[in-house]
């Protein structure tokens, strides 16, 4: 295996307010690490470092060996997915046009391959393949939810960064949504960095669980692992089911 993301004693403040103290992180390529930890204790702007949209004010954060801060983050960015609770698609694109949005970027398509990536992109996501013309409006929460996946894919990204993706959805699409994530993960071997607030989610995703408290990683392991030996007092709590 090989290191995708290398968090290297990374601090991070917003004013005098440090969300991050010296955290130090390695994820190997194809794994599935799930974060998990109380409101607050830094999940959010540990994921956003690993795409450069938050930079450290201490330490380093390199991607497929390339420094963050010295290189073109808008090229990196086009081969990390992102996606985030509620989808966030883009209102007056078709969905079509929602996954192709990032290819288009560096160059543009002709209609009939645009036609055939959303098509493939919906399919991988279990999606029907007609919805590629209708508009996010016209789609249910868990429909908009599979579609931001798929956009994030789009780019044939090798690593996917996902912000509490399935939180906005029923317990039931939840459900079917991280069959598909494990499914997709199997298939295509990408790293995903996937964060929740959810115990059962975590265990049943993660290969690796990172549990954070007050802007440090205060464990990490299996699942397993976790469940059997919990650190202190938090982790046993936060781990109870």
């Amino acid at each position: 295996m090989s290191k995708v993301i290398e968090i290297r004693d990374c601090t991070a403040s917003y004013g005098e307010n440090e969300v991050l103290h010296r955290v130090s992180l390695t994820v190997e390529r194809g794994e599935l690490v799930v974060i998990i930890g109380p409101s607050g204790c830094g999940k959010t702007t540990l994921l956003k470092m690993m795409n450069g949209i938050v930079r450290p004010t201490e330490g380093e954060v390199r991607v497929n060996g390339e420094q963050l801060s010295e290189c073109d983050l808008v090229a990196v960015r086009r081969h990390i997915g992102y996606a985030v609770q509620g989808a966030k698609l883009f209102p007056h694109m078709t969905v079509r046009d929602n996954i192709c949005y990032v290819p288009s970027l560096e160059q543009r398509r002709p209609k009939e391959e645009k036609q055939k990536l959303s098509e493939k992109m919906l399919e991988l996501v279990q999606l029907p393949t007609n919805l590629a013309d209708r508009f996010p409006r016209q789609l249910s929460g868990g429909q908009q939810q599979r579609v931001g996946i798929a956009r994030a894919m789009a780019a044939d990204a090798d690593i996917l960064l996902m912000d509490e993706p399935f939180g906005a959805v029923d317990e039931i699409t939840r459900r079917g949504l991280q069959d598909e994530l494990l499914s997709l993960q199997r298939k295509t071997g990408i790293t995903i960095v996937f964060i929740t607030h959810d115990i059962e989610e975590a265990l049943r995703l993660g290969s690796r669980i990172l549990i954070m408290k007050e802007g440090v990683i205060w464990q990490e392991g299996t699942g397993e692992r976790l469940l059997e030996s919990p650190r202190d007092a938090f982790v046993r709590k936060l781990m109870r089911r």
